[in-house]
């Protein structure tokens, strides 16, 4: 079902499933421990190619449960989507850049995790700039991958 629901938000813009999966993402964070939400972004192609930025949609709604600010930090690199990837592939991960003024405390949001590769690197990324800590939430887990 949190594949489906996932998979409706991001492929489809199915816009109705976007609050389901916020509210209940947004009742695992104490939001005493959050400065400011952001999102792992999409390549400017997706964006393009569906219109939106599924993990976006997904870090305003919880920012706002929450009642936290909600800003995008991060800048993706040029580079090939991981979806389709193997681990080893995926392990390369995706590039980021930080941007804006650093607050001490961020909670990243995507959308599924597979490898961890993507949310390491958007993690690095924030740490280089001076984020002091940063907490990653996510709608889905993939099945464990193997090599």
């Amino acid at each position: 079902m949190g594949r489906e629901l996932v998979a409706r938000l991001k492929y489809r813009a199915n816009r109705a499933a976007l609050g389901a999966v916020a509210a209940a993402m947004a009742a695992l964070v104490d939001p005493q421990h959050v400065d400011v939400v952001t999102w792992v972004p999409t390549s400017p192609a997706r964006r393009r190619s569906r219109g939106f930025d599924h993990a976006e949609l997904l870090a305003r709604a919880v920012a706002r449960a929450i009642g936290r600010p909600c800003r995008p930090m991060l800048r993706r690199r040029p580079g090939p989507p991981q979806t389709g990837k193997s681990l080893a592939e995926r392990r390369r991960g995706p590039s980021f850049e930080a941007r804006g003024r650093p607050l001490p405390r961020v909670l990243v949001v995507d959308d599924v995790v597979t490898s961890g590769a993507t949310l390491t690197a958007a993690a690095a990324a924030l740490r280089a700039a001076g984020i002091q800590e940063v907490s990653a939430l996510v709608a889905a887990r993939t099945p464990k991958m193997r090599n």
